[in-house]
């Protein structure tokens, strides 16, 4: 295989698996492998699977890296590049896979909160290319999102990332992982549709059921699972309207695991936004659905270390 041109080393931290891959310069996955993450063993360990997923890419593709761009799950500092406390990986605190990585390969790496990571991926190459204001937002075990004004990372005080799943929806709400009552996430991520079923259904399979399954039981014309679309679909719509009325966006995108059942939710969701979003400008082409599919991931990875070290793209 003949030598292309340089192109931009990504990896894609979830809690479950691991991307890796090859991104050029269109936004184009060249190569990719994806590995276990494997939680329960070192961080050690998981970053030489990835150097060695990596090399085996450049091998594969024969072209020049000039450089890493990292989207993780969990808390992980964007300058340092060291996780926090994270839930999923109980023994990788404190491991900075930006710096393994940097070794490894003798280049640059940045690396970004995964939700970050994808909104920069839809705004270059996805449904938000060309919008001035951009959000988007992951809905899947939890929601999260991204924001990115006129090209650059939104960050809040001290460089912390907005925590758009932590909004409160209704005070008097459900208990949130976080602490509080009524955010967003527990009311309107995964799991709630889940529970929703759970508590109102009366089979035995009920305790694992997943909201992929409730999805599926709701497009057979389950009375419950349709109750609990219905009700996920309403906090959805309300999430967005508070997000459109403080941000005023050109473009909202929805990704994440619940959102490959979008149709579902989409009528009670958008009426939802249209009855609570009255004061901005708003379209119905405002929400769409991300683009990026299988390779979000990655190509948001890539797009991470564009934003921080390219001409065009920097933003500290």
């Amino acid at each position: 295989m003949t030598r292309t041109t340089d192109v931009i080393g990504a990896v894609d931290v979830g809690g479950t698996k691991i991307a890796v891959g090859l991104v050029g310069d269109r936004g184009d996955v060249l190569s990719r492998v994806d590995l276990p993450t494997e939680p329960g063993r070192s961080f050690d360990d998981a970053m030489n699977r990835v150097i060695d997923a990596l090399s085996g890419c450049l091998r594969h593709v024969r072209c020049a890296l000039r450089g890493i761009g990292i989207g993780a799950t969990g808390p992980i500092d964007h300058v340092t590049g060291a996780f926090g406390s994270v839930p999923f990986f109980p023994h990788w605190q404190g491991g900075n896979p930006a710096a393994s990585l940097a070794g490894a390969f003798g280049v640059t790496v940045a690396v970004e909160n995964d939700a970050d990571a994808a909104a920069l991926g839809e705004a270059e190459w996805g449904v938000g290319r060309g919008a001035r204001r951009f959000i988007f937002v992951t809905v899947g075990t939890g929601i999260g999102g991204g924001i990115v004004i006129d090209g650059r990372l939104y960050r809040g005080a001290g460089g912390t990332h907005p925590e758009l799943g932590h909004i409160v929806i209704e005070a008097s709400g459900s208990p949130c992982t976080c602490g509080g009552r009524g955010c967003w996430e527990a009311l309107a991520a995964g799991p709630a549709i889940a529970e929703r079923y759970a508590a109102h259904a009366r089979v035995s399979r009920v305790p694992a059921i997943a909201a992929h399954e409730v999805c599926a039981l709701a497009r057979e014309g389950d009375a419950v699972a349709r109750d609990a679309v219905v009700r996920e679909a309403r906090y959805l719509g309300v999430g967005l309207a508070t997000l459109i009325t403080t941000f005023a966006p050109d473009v909202v995108a929805l990704g994440g695991s619940v959102m490959g059942s979008y149709d579902l939710f989409e009528d009670v969701m958008r009426a939802a936004v249209r009855e609570h979003c009255v004061l901005v400008p708003f379209t119905e082409d405002t929400i769409r659905t991300a683009s990026l599919g299988a390779d979000a991931g990655l190509v948001g990875a890539a797009q991470v270390w564009r934003h921080r070290f390219e001409e065009g793209h920097r933003n500290a």
